[in-house]
């Protein structure tokens, strides 16, 4: 070590710079950019933990204020509640009547919104007066609001059964009060028979039709699923007996058909001695010497079942029920129901009102002739051939029309 260090005695070295020692500023701009993040991390660790605790007292409070005070500031009460629920609480005794809107609908029925506890229920078979098989042919579907009546309870689940069924029931015996306090005639179906008469539909109802109010004759088999005109025998809801005549529906059409009249009929079928037209219920013979002038060899050739026309009365049976037709007699030209029957129907109110002149002035004649062997009557005829009342020596309905010759027969 001695001899190194007499090595380096005696050098001359060039005075150090005192820049060499001097300690050069720190780069704060680069430490500054790492410190930046950092801070920022800390100051929005502080700012959440700060959102949580006043978040953690928030709920903290509320819950004590749910425990010690839960109704304190609020404006509803208990007993407001109460009083809602009474006032949308209904009755729930059976037959009560309940207003209820659809919201539901499966294979069985439907759910019903009746604002209770618990939805109600509307079973298939209480949907509708009539039978179906899914409520929706009774027009329930979802949205559909009516009212209801309460029939029932499920036990299973405390929701109560409603059906529309017994509202219509009633309704349908309303309407039959109705009608017979009105004295109308109705058409009913004839859905069923038994010994004693057959069983129709009225109103959705079911009503019985014994035999002897039936005219003409019939077997039960020849009604079956066929409308006949009706009118009431019988209402009585309490006993459920609703008993119809057709006897009386006939006399009371019957009673409207005037001799010379003209209807609008329907062929109900072909036999090789005439045609059977049905005229509002009441079927009437159009004979084959009656349908035209010319001779008719084949029926068929001229009507076919389930043809309108219009026809005129010739006659009328009330006690036997038999009504004789004609079309021959408004054939503005002979053979026109066979050739042209469209213009005998345009015209068979025209043809028919000349008829019924032509009729009218024969009546005239009769009584002139009856007046010659009573002349202590003192009748005289008018200017226009009117003698008078009619006697008793004349048929109260009228003249049988059969053997008038059409107006083309005068010679």
């Amino acid at each position: 070590m001695a001899s190194l260090a007499q090595q380096f005695t005696g050098l001359r070295c060039s005075p150090l710079s005192s820049s060499c020692f001097s300690v050069k500023p720190k780069q704060t701009h680069k430490v500054g950019a790492f410190a930046s993040p950092i801070v920022s991390a800390v100051a929005i660790s502080n700012a959440q933990t700060k959102d949580r605790l006043e978040l953690k007292k928030m709920f903290e409070d509320a819950y004590e204020r749910c425990r010690t005070a839960p109704m304190e500031g609020v404006s509803f009460t208990i007993e407001d509640f109460q009083n809602a629920l009474e006032k949308y609480d209904f009755d729930s005794e059976l037959g009560t009547k309940v207003k209820g809107t659809v919201f539901c609908t499966d294979a069985n029925g439907a759910l019903v919104d009746i604002t209770a506890k618990s939805s109600a229920y509307l079973p298939v078979q209480e949907a509708s007066i009539h039978r179906i098989k899914h409520v929706e042919e009774a027009g329930i579907v979802p949205g559909l609001r009516a009212e209801f009546m309460i029939i029932g309870e499920n036990e299973a689940d405390d929701s109560l059964i409603l059906s529309l069924r017994s509202i219509q029931y009633e309704l349908a015996w309303e309407r039959c009060r109705q009608l017979q306090a009105e004295d109308v005639v109705v058409k009913g179906k004839v859905v069923g028979a038994n010994k004693g008469g057959v069983v129709a539909m009225v109103e959705g109802l079911r009503g019985f039709v014994p035999f002897s109010q039936i005219s003409p004759k019939s077997t039960a088999e020849e009604l079956l699923d066929k409308e006949l005109p009706l009118k009431f025998v019988e209402v009585d809801e309490e006993q459920s007996r609703l008993v119809f005549s057709n006897r009386k529906a006939m006399a009371d059409s019957q009673a409207q058909l005037g001799i010379g009249s003209v209807v609008i009929g329907t062929v109900q079928s072909l036999k090789p001695y005439g045609a059977f037209i049905d005229i509002g219920g009441i079927n009437g013979l159009l004979h084959v010497s009656q349908i035209s002038h010319d001779r008719v060899s084949d029926i068929a050739t001229v009507l076919q079942p389930g043809d309108t026309l219009k026809v005129m009365i010739l006659s009328h049976d009330r006690e036997r029920g038999r009504v004789s037709l004609s079309t021959k007699k408004l054939e503005p030209t002979p053979g026109d129901m066979i050739r042209n029957p469209t213009l005998v129907f345009e015209k068979a109110e025209e043809m028919a009102q000349t008829f019924r002149q032509r009729i009218a002035q024969a009546e005239a004649m009769a009584r002139a002739d009856m007046l010659r062997f009573q002349p202590e009557s003192g009748l005289t005829l008018s200017s226009d051939g009117i003698l008078g009342p009619l006697t008793s020596d004349l048929p109260a309905e009228g003249l049988d029309l059969s053997d008038v010759p059409a107006a083309d027969e005068d010679s």
